[in-house]
């Protein structure tokens, strides 16, 4: 997983945490964390530093600039940045979600299962 990909993992994860009340806590100061630092390395694009606020409603178009944004501002180098995003990652999945457990890219997959315990008969014509 690059940096990029991790920290828009653990933005996802952060802003949609559906975690035991316990982790959830958690999950939500190291979100608060990594918003923060991002917006300090991207102060100079309020669309970018929007699109992290309004994360819970965005579409996925925030994920294309926000990406761009992060390797131009070297934050998916930055080992601040992608420690505040491991620890998201690792509150979520210590909450039970399995976020970096089952992260992966599926696109044009066919026959795949993610999960626990799965039973799949797949018949391809």
């Amino acid at each position: 997983m690059t940096g990029v990909e991790m920290i828009l993992a653990a933005l996802a994860a952060g802003a949609g945490a559906g975690v035991s009340d316990s982790a959830k806590a958690l999950v939500v100061d190291a979100y608060a964390d990594l918003r923060d630092l991002l917006r300090q390395r991207l102060a100079g694009s309020n669309r970018v530093v929007g699109a992290i606020e309004g994360l819970e409603d965005a579409s996925g178009e925030w994920r294309v600039e926000l990406s761009a944004a992060l390797v131009e501002a070297d934050a998916d180098r930055d080992e601040e940045v992608l420690s505040a995003a491991r620890a998201i990652l690792s509150s979520v999945d210590s909450g039970g979600m399995g976020a970096s457990r089952y992260l992966a890219d599926l696109r044009e997959a066919r026959g795949v299962q993610l999960g626990d315990h799965n039973v799949q008969h797949n018949s391809f014509n």
